[in-house]
């Protein structure tokens, strides 16, 4: 079995100014440095990885993706603003993903194939997701997490990647996150903070389990093997904040240091590819030629 390994390109710090603090900020060099630290690690093992980028740091920084472009990974969008699709109408989010299309290809110079939305945030209503997505070009998408959540989740989708057929004759893969069957109830797994707040064993475990029926997708974000100081003005900012909003900004930093060790025992004892490459072998590159 072949693993993907994929990465949420976004940056923490603007996106905490912006939705817990209101205030707007750009991205900053963070997502740059640590998104670079992860293409590094891939590029110990020689593993090529999807990175989903979101079109504001693509506008910001384009040599990064540039550059993630020219190491063999495939580039993928991650939305424009990090705004949650139920947030967004159907012709707002038309704008937002055409938008960061096309800065992410801009930047890469090569076709961005995939989709997956801020914080999974696909849900059984706002499904017209797929047709948007399909007529923008996309062959697929992997926003869908297959269980309940306060805010998302899609519990009656389903846990294999599939081929979702389309008016007007179209199909879009979705790739579905890996769940873990836990008394009766799926609960996910290989990614952002199981990494980080569960005991390690929960994630050999899920990938030994989940990997004997299907493809594992390996999910991180840059910031969680960030381990420097936040930067001056967003450290100025937060000390004025509500103490529940420190909080929230140490949960996302917690335990950031033992990220890449366990990210380095994956790859030394598992396969992994860029996603689409997953899922062609999983459906075949007839059935995985997308919306043509």
């Amino acid at each position: 079995m072949i693993h993907a390994f994929t990465v949420d390109v976004e940056d923490l710090y603007n996106l905490m100014l912006r939705q817990e603090l209101r205030r707007e900020s750009p991205p900053t060099q963070a997502v740059v440095r640590n998104t670079r630290v992860l293409a590094d690690l891939l590029a110990r093992f020689e593993v090529g990885g999807t990175f989903f980028v979101l079109g504001e740091v693509a506008e910001t920084f384009p040599s990064l993706v540039r550059d993630l472009a020219a190491a063999g990974h495939e580039l993928g969008v991650h939305g424009y603003s990090h705004r949650k699709v139920w947030q967004l109408g159907p012709e707002a989010f038309r704008r937002e993903v055409r938008q960061a299309k096309a800065r992410v290809e801009d930047a890469a110079g090569q076709e961005a194939p995939g989709y997956r939305a801020p914080a999974f945030s696909l849900r059984a209503d706002t499904h017209w997701l797929f047709d948007v997505l399909a007529e923008e070009g996309f062959r697929y998408d992997s926003s869908v997490r297959p269980s309940a959540a306060r805010q998302f989740g899609w519990t009656e989708f389903g846990e294999d990647i599939v081929a979702v057929r389309l008016r007007g004759g179209r199909t879009l893969i979705e790739a579905p996150l890996p769940m873990l069957h836990v008394f009766g109830k799926a609960v996910p797994a290989c990614g952002g903070g199981y990494l980080r707040h569960l005991p390690f064993w929960y994630t050999r475990w899920a990938m030994r389990h989940i990997g004997r029926r299907r493809p594992v997708i390996v999910y991180v974000h840059p910031y969680e093997v960030d381990t420097a100081p936040p930067p001056a003005e967003y450290a100025a900012v937060l000390a004025k904040a509500p103490r529940a909003l420190r909080r929230v900004d140490r949960t996302m930093r917690r335990n950031a240091h033992t990220v890449l060790g366990k990210l380095r025992w994956l790859l030394q004892r598992y396969r992994f590819a860029p996603l689409q490459e997953v899922i062609e072998r999983q459906l075949g590159d007839r059935a995985a030629a997308g919306s043509t």
